[in-house]
């Protein structure tokens, strides 16, 4: 169990602190909820206790484990898949692991490949919503703002 103040991680809509626990009534059935703040968009998220094991939620990474991130947005090799349908799962299938290091190489791979090809709608949309995951978990295991972080995913990559 997690206590406020917590940082923790919801795979597929990233890391946050535990604002507060509630007990709330939705749809007929009283339950006890995490109230999260996501640093991104300002977004609050209401996670069931009980569901806590089965969505995958986990504690943020360190700072160690943070600087570990950037080394792999250092690598400049580019995965030779091509065909866009199964590059598609299996980088769907990273995010939702919610595997910081998988997300990692999900923006990497999608920025690298929409410098030398460019990226179908699909990608950028997919590409758009892993850098706001990676970004919500490095500003909390950083300390840093968010474009900080997102300057420094940039410089990385470029």
């Amino acid at each position: 169990m997690y206590n406020i103040g917590d940082k923790i991680v919801y795979p597929m809509h990233g890391a946050g602190v535990i604002e507060s626990i509630e007990e709330r009534e939705i749809l007929g059935k009283k339950q006890s909820y995490y109230v999260v703040k996501i640093p991104i968009g300002e977004m609050k998220v209401l996670i069931p206790i009980k569901n806590v094991d089965g969505i995958g939620i986990r504690e943020v990474i360190s700072e160690e484990d943070a600087d570990k991130v950037f080394l792999i947005l250092k690598n400049k090799a580019l995965p030779s898949n091509t065909n866009w349908n199964k590059r598609y799962r299996e980088n769907m299938s990273k995010i939702k692991s919610g595997n910081i290091f998988e997300v990692a190489d999900v923006v990497r791979c999608l920025m690298l490949r929409d410098k030398l090809k460019g990226l179908s709608t699909g990608e950028k949309k997919m590409l758009n919503s892993a850098k706001q995951i990676l970004i919500s978990e490095l500003v909390l295991a950083k300390n840093m703002n968010p474009m900080e972080i997102e300057g420094m995913i940039d410089k990385y990559i470029s």
